[in-house]
């Protein structure tokens, strides 16, 4: 059997099951990742996630887990929001971060700079382009993307904080 090809089916199985279900309460199912015994899921909506709403799309999915019961065996559930440098995999997720700063690494083997770091100027089906720094546009393969995902520069404060702001 082949453990990445099973893993991937939980994970679409999961997903088709849950982002309806997450849907109607407002709520987006960002991703879901399978491994180690964790079932890890991300939601997001407009304006954030908050507690409350982790609270009920963690009990939602469970139930609908529990009914469906795609996992054999025991598993930890874990719901949470993507934060602000959110993982990208999917090409939605490059598409919803179009004009954002991303970091990106390359699978081995791939001929050139392994690490790179550009604004998200175009995001298809397989491929994205970055701006570079330098005002070069440089186009990947997705299928050329180890992992990616937002980057903020917290040098320019993105969150308005008072410099040495004293947080309770």
């Amino acid at each position: 059997m082949d453990i990445e090809r099973t893993d991937l089916d939980i994970e679409k199985k999961v997903m088709e099951a849950g982002a309806p279900l997450l849907g109607d309460l407002g709520l987006e199912l960002w991703d879901v990742h399978w491994g180690g015994g964790r079932l890890r899921l991300t939601v997001d909506c407009d304006g954030g996630v908050g507690s409350e709403a982790l609270v009920l799309a963690s009990r939602t999915i469970s139930a609908e887990l529990d009914a469906m019961d795609p996992i054999p065996g025991r598993y930890t559930l874990e719901v949470s929001s993507p934060g602000l440098e959110r993982r990208l995999r999917r090409p939605e997720h490059f598409r919803k971060a179009l004009g954002s700063d991303i970091a990106v690494k390359m699978t081995a083997g791939w001929d050139g700079d392994r690490r790179v770091r550009g604004c998200l100027a175009e995001a298809g089906e397989t491929h994205l382009t970055l701006r570079m720094p330098d005002g070069e546009r440089r186009d990947i393969p997705l299928t050329a993307v180890s992992t990616a995902k937002t980057v903020i520069d917290w040098d320019s404060n993105p969150l308005g904080l008072v410099k040495d702001e004293v947080r309770s």
